[in-house]
């Protein structure tokens, strides 16, 4: 566990020395760091992973980040990239070869699924969904060849959790490698790794950015596992962070705790409102006591961020579009975790719906007065 509390990690830690006594971290815009010596200058190539050579590797202003997330999820080392499916996919690709074999859960973000279908299947890597709520379920999905379970807890769009500490005493008696999106909670709320999970991955463009103005990811685990990651995927598949991007979540980090309380407040008044609703059918999230895995979340987590889904009484596309059109503080765009509100009805993804899913809208409940939001929701759905 953390010898520091949150707020020492997010305002304190490595912030000691900045040069010239500044207070917010410098940006080290530089493409190469330069040594005074051939000795010193050979000492640092024969260990990249802990030496600035090049910020395609190592950057001070993005290693001060990727310290103090690592320390946030208890983990002993991060590595940030350039977006969230850049994180998720160095992770996965880190630990297979040819012929090995992934279990992971059906309702996980796009792009890691395709990642798991177009993607993989090139090189001779196969793939089982299974739904994840039953621990056993994954334990029967496995195979010889496994070689990772890949975990969304909560799922995105549907919010399905696992149990992530049945899942890793499992994992490691089969010496597979656990590895999950941590995304929906953030550190604040919940942290895999305290529970056996070998690597976290975040989209750093989420809560951790908290402005919508970066695109970024992060991975965090065990030293020997990051180090693995950069000296294999990472380096060679080259998705750099930015200093100018760290910087950015730098500055936004400042504030999550805070910024998480407020989305998870929020969200609790809008999903009670929803619950009410004549015209809604039911609401997804996981800190609603009817939601089936209620007791497995409050186990798991300290508490919810702002990302929902509910589903409307109807049966029609045409309603589906009226009522998102006529929603004016909810901003219709992809993406969730900065400070506004947003809607995302699941029909917008795709041409062949099901009737089971056409009904279905996620929302993120931003910072702004939940009342605002609940009269503009209360509004809209009378069209229903």
């Amino acid at each position: 566990m953390n010898e520091l509390n949150t707020t020492d990690i997010l305002h304190h830690l490595g912030e000691n020395d900045f040069p010239f006594g500044a207070v917010n971290p410098p940006i080290y815009q530089t493409s190469i760091f330069c040594y005074k010596n051939f000795q010193d200058f050979k000492k640092a190539i024969s260990d990249e992973p802990n030496n600035y050579i090049y910020s395609r590797g190592n950057n001070p202003t993005v290693n001060l980040l990727e310290e103090k997330i690592a320390k946030l999820e208890h983990g002993e080392r991060a590595k940030l990239v350039s977006s969230g499916i850049s994180a998720i996919t160095n992770s996965i690709l880190a630990f297979l070869k040819s012929g090995d074999h992934i279990v992971c859960v059906k309702d996980s973000y796009s792009w890691t699924k395709n990642l798991l279908e177009k993607y993989l299947p090139r090189f001779g890597v196969t793939h089982t969904y299974v739904e994840g709520t039953n621990t056993q379920e994954i334990i029967d999905a496995v195979k010889e060849n496994t070689k990772i379970i890949y975990l969304e807890s909560p799922t995105t769009f549907t919010f399905k959790l696992q149990n992530l500490k049945e899942i890793s005493n499992f994992a490691k008696s089969k010496n597979i490698k656990t590895i999950i999106d941590n995304t929906w909670a953030t550190p604040i709320y919940q942290n895999p790794i305290d529970y056996g999970i070998d690597i976290v991955v975040h989209s750093a463009s989420k809560y951790l950015g908290g402005n919508s103005d970066v695109v970024a990811g992060i991975i965090i685990g065990k030293e020997q596992d990051i180090r693995h990651i950069f000296q294999t995927e990472f380096q060679n598949i080259g998705t750099v962070p930015d200093p100018f991007m760290a910087w950015l979540i730098l500055r936004g980090i400042r504030t999550l705790h805070i910024r998480l309380e407020k989305h998870y407040e929020n969200a609790l008044k809008i999903m009670n409102f929803l619950k009410q609703h004549p015209k809604i059918e039911n609401v997804l999230y996981p800190f609603d006591p009817d939601f089936p895995q209620y007791e497995l979340a409050k186990k798991q987590m300290k508490g919810g961020s702002g990302l929902m889904s509910f589903k409307l009484k109807t049966n029609k596309i045409e309603k589906v579009i009226e009522f998102t059109n006529r929603i004016n503080y909810f901003k219709r765009a992809v993406s969730w975790g900065g400070y506004e509100s947003l809607i995302m009805p699941y029909a917008v993804t795709t041409d062949n719906i099901s009737q089971e899913l056409l009904p279905l809208i996620r929302i993120h409940v931003g910072l702004e007065d939940p009342q605002l939001l609940i009269n503009d929701l209360d509004e809209a759905l009378k069209i229903i």
